[in-house]
């Protein structure tokens, strides 16, 4: 049985969809103003793995992720400018281009990452109709206001606002752009924001309240509703949407429909820095980019983010890729060893190994609250069993591979004698100290389809295709 930690709850649920084996999944996306970090990246592994253990448990996904490509403002308390206008103003571009560059640019790092896409990427500009129309719910259930900058949802009609986050609202502090005498609790959150009256905006919607723009909050539950119901069984973000974004989501969306918005609510917890969060705002993030410039794959952040809890701060450090980076080649260099069978036999012997009794141990951990840690040394210790590797040994590879996603069966083919032949020669002129012949030999290298990957355990070969 599958066993998730409800952050709605605080506790351990064990997981029943609505619709038998069919999950409608949500995840915040990015706002697209700048490149991911890997803070957000991790967050964004988190989800993949909460989709690829549904998955390995039999179910079928209907995954929905936003784009974050209006409203977003510079501040939480709804003040400052739009991140992506702010941005197109920098780069002296348009609002459309930046976030058009910058949400191909997050596409590009998930695909690296070996993240399964969503269904449906969810632009937040090709749903403004079905957003207007949610504030005009609103509007006709007497929970919203008008001020001179907006319309606004009066969190005091709405009784247990604050339960998802456990915030005590009297503690609160007006944003400082919204006046007190106008905005009538500090919690208070704008659902439709009107463009200035001194300046043409790049992104302007007409509305029935006037020329403007969505809140940040009101397109996750406009779009979440419009592809999985009113009420559909998981959401997913960071542990940062918790007090604020995923708050104000519950609370616009259960005082329209009057049904819960998720069953479940997963949150992944911070990529730190000592003990600094990653973030932009800190100024101390990372991107995958610079890491592969570095001479790392970005599946070496992929098993960081792996070997972590989910719920679990994760501190960030060249150390700790490097170790991830010995680990994975590791296990690749060891699937690589194993003999292909000459049996013709379809099934491994007994004294060989028993696979079932890995997979449920895997299964186990996964189903426990998504442990990838307990999960990665069982699928080392299945690795390490085997004597032959038969077409069901590698069919149980991809099993396990589903949910780690370390493009592990892409390794299966050991590298051809000419290839090995190329690396030795390589490592002989590397040792001689002859760098420019030895950079021509990986280059010839590359030419047939493989790559070096130069390690303190020394080179391993692996497949071009795995990148």
């Amino acid at each position: 049985m599958l066993v998730l930690y409800n952050s709605l709850s605080r506790k351990k649920e064990a997981f029943r969809p609505i619709k038998k084996k069919l999950v409608g999944l949500y995840t915040c996306g990015p706002t697209v103003y700048q490149y991911a970090h890997l803070g957000n990246l991790r967050a964004y592994i988190f989800s993949d793995t909460v989709k690829r253990v549904l998955l390995l448990n039999g179910f079928r996904v209907k995954h929905i992720m936003n784009i974050t490509d209006v409203g977003h403002l510079e501040s939480d308390a709804d003040t400052g400018e739009d991140k992506v206008e702010r941005e197109a103003k920098r780069q002296q571009r348009s609002a459309w281009d930046i976030a058009r560059f910058y949400e191909d640019a997050f596409k590009r790092d998930l695909q690296r990452l070996h993240i399964l896409p969503p269904a449906r990427y969810a632009r937040a500009t090709e749903h403004i109709k079905e957003q207007v129309a949610l504030i005009g719910k609103l509007e006709q259930k007497g929970v919203t206001y008008r001020t001179s900058d907006g319309i606004y949802f009066d969190t005091a009609k709405f009784p247990t606002y604050g339960a998802f986050t456990q915030v005590d609202l009297r503690g609160i502090k007006p944003g400082i752009r919204i006046a007190q005498k106008e905005k009538r609790n500090p919690s208070d959150f704008a659902l439709w924001k009107f463009s200035p009256k001194d300046k043409k905006r790049q992104m302007e919607w007409p509305s029935p309240w006037g020329k403007g723009f969505p809140g940040w909050h009101i397109e996750c539950s406009a779009m979440s509703m419009t592809y999985l119901g009113e009420h559909f069984d998981i959401h997913t973000g960071g542990i940062d949407h918790i007090s604020v974004h995923h708050t104000n989501e519950i609370a616009q969306s259960e005082a329209a429909t009057g049904k819960p918005l998720a069953n479940y609510w997963l949150h992944a917890n911070f990529l730190q820095v000592g003990k600094t969060r990653m973030g932009k705002s800190e100024g101390n993030f990372r991107t995958l980019d610079e890491l592969v410039g570095d001479g790392f794959d970005p599946l070496d952040f992929r098993y960081v983010a792996l070997s972590a809890h989910y719920r679990s701060p994760l501190v960030f450090s060249r150390d700790a890729l490097l170790a991830a980076r010995r680990a994975r080649l590791g296990l690749i260099s060891r699937i690589q060893r194993i003999p292909a069978s000459t049996s013709t036999r379809s099934n491994p012997s007994s004294e060989d190994f028993t696979s079932g009794d890995f997979k449920k141990a895997f299964l186990a951990a996964l189903n426990n609250d998504l442990s990838t840690p307990r999960a990665l040394p069982v699928l080392r210790r299945f690795v390490a069993s085997a004597k032959a590797r038969t077409k069901t040994w590698s069919g149980d590879l991809a099993w396990f591979d589903r949910a780690l996603g370390l493009n592990l069966t892409l390794v299966l083919s050991s590298p051809p004698a000419a290839v090995r032949r190329l690396a030795a020669g390589r490592e002989r002129l590397r040792a001689e100290k002859q760098w420019k012949e030895a950079d021509a030999l990986r280059i010839k290298i590359k030419e047939k389809g493989w790559r070096v990957e130069d390690t303190a355990d020394g080179p391993h070969l692996m497949p071009e295709e795995s990148v």
